[in-house]
């Protein structure tokens, strides 16, 4: 595990997409699965102000994590942010957007899901493998839409899962931890004072953390990464670098 704490939310963004580009920059194809979210709003917006060539992004073939069941042009999309706020402003082939058709009935669309990533990426360990997987972490200690109310979805046998939001009852697909931990790396955006309980309990194995799918984010390749601000890291006390 490796942290970076930066000291704004906008400082974390931006260390982020430097690390992005790099990636970018360093790698002849990239299979990166999104998170929604404010975070990977801003970074969004800074990986746009980059003007990076269109032939960096004809390399990169872009997932989602999870998404809300709604249409791709209703305001809980994740999709719909992300091309607000970075897909419409670069270059990068359409046949390169694999997105969640939060429209479709989620039982069918988890399953439909499943099988575009079994023939988009490769096969590693007889389980598809992101390069990258960016996740969130709730205030509750949830990643993708795995909520600690619906924990045992983490262990499901399919690649992606119908989520229930525990306060809502609001649908959501969500890709489950075999796939996560599968992906060369797994990397988490965490911002502001609310994270900070959660964080430190999982960063630290303190207290309730076994309780928090969050914490069952351990990558087979050991590549794990935190990308926090103060706020989030103010009480980690582990001191891992």
């Amino acid at each position: 595990m490796k942290l970076e704490v930066s000291k704004t939310k906008q400082a974390v963004a931006q260390n982020f997409a430097n690390y992005l580009v790099d990636l970018m920059e360093g790698n002849e194809s990239l299979h990166i699965a999104l998170s929604g979210g404010s975070t990977p709003k801003i970074v969004f917006e800074e990986l746009a102000s980059r003007n990076i060539p269109k032939e960096t992004w004809r390399k990169i073939n872009l997932y989602w994590g999870d998404e809300r069941c709604v249409p791709p042009d209703d305001d809980d999309s994740n999709y719909k942010m992300t091309v607000t706020h970075l897909l419409s402003k670069i270059a990068i082939p359409e046949e390169n957007i694999h997105r969640i058709k939060g429209e479709n009935s989620p039982e069918d669309e988890a399953g439909r899901y499943a099988e575009v990533l079994k023939t988009y990426l490769p096969n590693i360990n007889n389980t598809p493998r992101f390069d990258l997987v960016i996740l969130g972490m709730g205030d509750d200690g949830h990643t993708a839409s795995i909520f600690p109310h619906e924990i045992e979805l983490w262990h499901s046998e399919r690649l992606c899962e119908v989520a229930n939001h525990p306060e809502t009852g609001q649908k959501r697909i969500t890709i489950t931890g075999e796939l996560i931990n599968n992906a060369t790396t797994a990397a988490f955006l965490v911002t502001g004072i609310s994270k900070a309980e959660k964080a430190a309990e999982i960063i630290d194995s303190n207290g309730n953390f076994r309780d928090y799918p969050a914490s069952l984010v351990a990558p087979n390749s050991g590549n794990l990464l935190w990308f926090l601000d103060e706020a989030a890291a103010k009480d980690i006390t582990s001191g891992q670098s």
